[in-house]
């Protein structure tokens, strides 16, 4: 029997491993299992050389748990050690045998999962005591029992072993008791081992037997050895795929499309990717890619293996040559990472473009689940918008599709304004700004549907990608102005009278917003009062809303121009009703008004040259008192417009129609409006 010390550099590496090793102590499972299923696959490669004349016999890797003594057993039949490999390849930690093995069976055998020699250790984080039975292929080899309990301590001596292969017992520590249990156990092997590459028993099949489950002779075998990413695409049909992707996602929707990853140069990559169904915008699920080297589970966090966008895709990616640190729960950058993204950033691409050629009629079926997905990465990746804008769709009201070549040769005749720019009209609900939309259509302009979550930021994008664009709300503003043809003749108003008519309108519009009142010609048949917000501060504020950094927008209220059409029969009305009823006021107030301003003018005139310390006191005193003249003239005018307008009935009436085509009267207002309707109709 020997004894020694394992090689560390310090006294204190089993605690550092117990504790920092893997951030999940769960994934000591799968490392053991893995080294299983990397000895197994190495004495295939053996005997594959002819260096092994036996019979391979039975490869299964067995799991086994005893719930009453506490441990956990791994037992393969495949290379086993000698007692030199043992102190080799266990007794210095980081010494990994498996870059040695592949450097010289390197044509037998690519599909080593093990790197740095560290994933036996990982038993020991749930383990007081580690036992490793084995015995090596080789001819004359001696069994090899190695003990250690979890200090540097170790010792090792021959046995009687006469089963090729390696057997690994943990004794588990008191608060690792779980390890031990059947459905644990399962648990953890179905999550991280169900597709390892040689076949993995843990317990046995069950059958229904007087009225109960029985237990079975015949071995439970937990993973399929051959999963469809590691088939060839040409030998594997669709229903085949769909069947795959429910097995992986049994409670989702069936796909809408699939990509089948298969390449092995510059770097070796294979998967299988499907585009899900997005069927609630804001719920957009991420971590559904699952990541494999070599078919065993590494982890659904890919955030460094592929763009953001793309984590929004499901399925399976599986590559040897994604590193992996330490605790491979995640993931390092280097250059292959950023060759394998660019990678399925293109088949991701070429598919779709596939698909938009190919499947024109499906592809724009499945356009409203497809959209939020392309839009997201054409935003964030400046080559997928390169290679998606050929085949992107734009979606009109009217349900029709159009790629962006297509749509702008429809538009650029009629929608081309003075400044030669091609204005995209575009709605975000189609209920809501429907009037909009009519009113628009009525000129033989087309509108487009951008209702996603981010199409506030996509529209932005658009605008600065296409040529000589601007995108603009239906809504934004009156239709003329919308697509400005020429400049427009303002209407003659006298002096004053904008500022009083936006005093009448503005004290019945609803709290908590802000609003500005404009006059323009927008003819005799155009509505009376059109409600419309700025386009820029509109898309600002729901850029906000999704976190665009723009947090001041959001903060700001609401703002609104409304406009009065000034040739409109209705609004002529209540402007000579306007004139009539407050002629005597604002007669009295515009005298006023110049006389005083007249005077302001005079002061502000004579001391022009001077700089403000040599302006008299007595001309700053009079300056001051003029300004609040005016100021308190002001507001005699907003008083006398207040009370007109909480008079006029037609006036409030106008206002509420503008409201209600706009979705902004509600409660009480909406009561009282419905109320004096009645009223005028009876």
């Amino acid at each position: 029997m020997a004894t020694g010390k394992i090689g560390v550099t310090t006294e204190n590496i089993f605690p550092v491993i117990k504790k920092f090793l893997y951030s999940d102590h769960e994934i000591f499972l799968r490392e053991l299992v893995a080294n299983a299923v990397d000895a197994t696959q190495k004495m295939k490669a053996v005997s594959g050389m002819g260096e092994y004349a036996g019979e391979l016999g039975d490869l299964t890797v067995r799991v086994a748990v005893d719930e009453a003594n506490n441990t956990l057993t791994i037992t393969d039949r495949g290379i086993g050690m000698t007692a030199e490999e043992v102190d080799k390849y266990i007794n210095q930690i980081a010494f990994s045998s498996a870059g040695e093995f592949l450097e010289k069976y390197k044509d037998q055998l690519n599909s080593i999962i093990g790197h740095f020699g560290l994933g036996f250790y990982s038993s020991f984080m749930v383990s007081k005591k580690v036992e490793i039975r084995t015995l090596s292929w080789k001819d004359g080899a001696k069994g090899v029992l190695w003990s250690c309990d979890g200090s540097p301590e170790y010792s090792m001596e021959e046995i009687e072993r006469t089963d090729r292969g390696t057997e690994i017992t943990l004794y588990l520590d008191d608060d690792s008791k779980e390890f031990a249990s059947n459905a644990k156990v399962n648990e953890l092997l179905n999550k991280y081992c169900k597709f390892m590459p040689v076949p993995v028993a843990f317990g046995k099949e069950q059958e229904w037997k007087d009225g109960k489950y029985a237990e079975t002779d015949k071995d439970k075998i937990i993973n399929d050895t051959a999963p469809l990413w590691a088939k060839t695409p040409s030998e594997i049909k669709d229903e085949e795929y769909m069947e795959f992707y429910r097995k992986l996602y049994p409670m989702q929707d069936d796909p809408l499309f699939y990509i089948h990853l298969n390449v092995d140069y510059p770097f070796n990559l294979t998967g299988i990717l499907y585009f899900p169904k997005i069927k609630d915008r804001m719920d957009v699920t991420r971590n559904k890619i699952q990541l494999y080297c070599n078919q065993m589970f590494v982890t659904d966090s890919v955030e460094n293996i592929v763009p953001d966008f793309l984590t929004l895709l499901y399925g399976v990616i599986d590559s040897p040559d994604i590193p992996l640190n330490v605790s491979r729960s995640y993931l390092q950058e280097d250059a292959n990472v950023k060759k394998i993204s660019s990678y399925i950033t293109k088949k991701v691409a070429d598919r779709l473009e596939e698909i938009s050629k190919k499947e024109k009629e499906a592809f724009e079926a499945k356009w409203d689940n497809l959209k939020l997905f392309i839009e997201y990465g054409m935003l964030s990746d400046e080559k997928f918008f390169e290679r998606t804008k050929k085949f992107a769709l734009l979606k009109t009201d009217e349900g029709k599709f159009f790629n962006y070549e297509d749509y702008r040769k429809l538009i650029e005749p009629e929608q081309t304004d003075k400044d030669k720019k091609v204005v995209y009209l575009y709605t975000t609900d189609p209920v809501a700004q429907y009037s909009y939309i009519e009113e628009a259509k009525n000129r033989g302009y087309q509108v487009l549907v951008f209702d996603s979550q981010l199409d506030a930021h996509f529209v932005n994008l658009l605008e600065s990608k296409l040529e000589s664009a601007k995108f603009v709300r239906v809504d934004a503003d009156s239709i003329d102005n919308l697509i400005q043809k020429e400049n427009k003749e303002k209407p003659q108003l006298r002096a004053n009278e904008e500022r009083e008519l936006g005093f009448a309108f503005e004290s019945v519009m609803p709290e908590g917003a802000n609003y500005h009142v404009q006059v323009e010609n927008l003819g005799v048949n155009g509505a009376p009062i059109v409600i419309t917000q700025s386009e820029f501060m509109r898309r600002y504020r729901e850029m906000s809303a999704l976190g665009g950094g723009l947090n001041f927008y959001g903060e700001m209220p609401e703002s609104y121009t409304v406009v009065l059409n000034y040739e409109n029969p209705l609004i002529k009305k209540i402007v000579a009703d306007k004139n009539e009823q407050t002629k005597a006021v604002t007669d009295t107030l515009d005298a006023k008004q110049v006389a005083t301003q007249a005077s302001l003018d005079e002061i502000n005139s004579k001391n022009k040259e001077k700089k403000e310390d040599e302006i008299s006191t007595a001309d700053k005193d009079e300056r001051e008192r003029l300004n609040k003249e005016l100021d308190s003239l002001n507001e005699e005018r907003k008083a006398a417009m207040v009370e007109f307008a909480g008079k006029n009935t037609l006036l409030k009436q106008v206002v509420d129609l503008a409201l209600l085509s706009n979705n902004m009267l509600k409660g009480k207002e909406l009561h009282s409006f419905i109320k004096r309707s009645l009223d005028i109709l009876k």
